[in-house]
């Protein structure tokens, strides 16, 4: 048996059970693919992210329920704050991770951990068939950044109140997810958005900051500003304060611990 640290943190929030939950596994070195998918399984979160010490930074991946991605933000952040809470890193150093997305870099500043990933913009697209339908939309522009769609609607009131058929969706995905946006109206927020990605075992993803390095230009370039408040308006609910640099995006939020254990397999 093993004795590996396993944490659960709740991210882009300040207040535990909202945000969106991911699992964190502190790893002495890289383990094997078979085992972490069978472990993001046994977790049932949207991701667990899988973290070791390489010679100047830290190996990172992640892995839903069902698949291994390329690319996450709220696991990200939550393995930051894990590794300033437990002493891997100094408060007031920088966190560099190896990723199938490149480096990715965070650091703490005041109580937000800021994450530095590539900006991923997206251009206009047709919808495949049926997935207007199955997010029980009759008018709507898309687009793709090539690995999720971008459905902009009218409203924030349209976002929040939207009935998705989960299992039409999975049929017509064929990428990783579908975000659906608008502008918001009457808050401290400029978007909101909610996530769905039922094809990688995800039906709503309560707060996705890797659809931020989409959002963020396509927010950016509409409203004229390149730094943004948004929010993402799942059943949890986070909040995310995004910058757009060019090629790359700056992904701000807060993190609470809600348990840790250890993992004996």
């Amino acid at each position: 048996m093993n004795n590996i640290p396993l944490f659960q943190v709740d991210a882009f929030t300040s207040q535990p059970f909202s945000g969106n939950p991911a699992a964190v596994c502190l790893l002495d070195k890289a383990a094997d693919a078979r085992w972490m998918r069978a472990v993001g399984a046994e977790m049932n979160l949207s991701e667990t992210a899988f973290v070791w010490r390489e010679a100047d930074g830290f190996g990172l991946r992640w892995f839903t329920p069902t698949v291994e991605v390329d690319l996450c933000g709220h696991a990200t952040l939550a393995t930051a704050h894990i590794l300033w809470q437990e002493g891997w890193l100094a408060a007031d150093e920088t966190a560099r991770f190896y990723t199938r997305s490149g480096v990715l870099t965070a650091q703490l500043v005041g109580k937000r951990i800021v994450l530095d990933f590539p900006a991923t913009p997206a251009t206009a697209a047709s919808a495949p068939t049926g997935l207007l339908a199955a997010l029980g939309v009759t008018d709507a522009t898309v687009f793709s950044n090539h690995v999720d769609y971008l459905v902009l609607l009218e409203s924030e009131a349209e976002v929040r109140r939207i009935q998705v058929d989960f299992a039409a969706l999975k049929a017509c995905q064929v990428t990783r997810g579908i975000m659906v946006t608008a502008a918001a109206h009457g808050t401290e927020y400029d978007f909101v958005s909610r996530f769905f990605a039922p094809a990688a075992g995800i039906d709503e993803d309560p707060v996705t900051g890797s659809a931020h390095c989409t959002l963020a230009p396509f927010w950016a370039e509409r409203l004229g500003k390149n730094s943004l408040q948004a929010y993402q308006a799942s059943a949890r609910g986070g909040e995310v304060l995004v910058e757009w640099l060019g090629e790359r995006v700056l992904l701000a939020g807060s993190a609470v611990t809600v348990f840790s254990g250890t993992l004996w397999v």
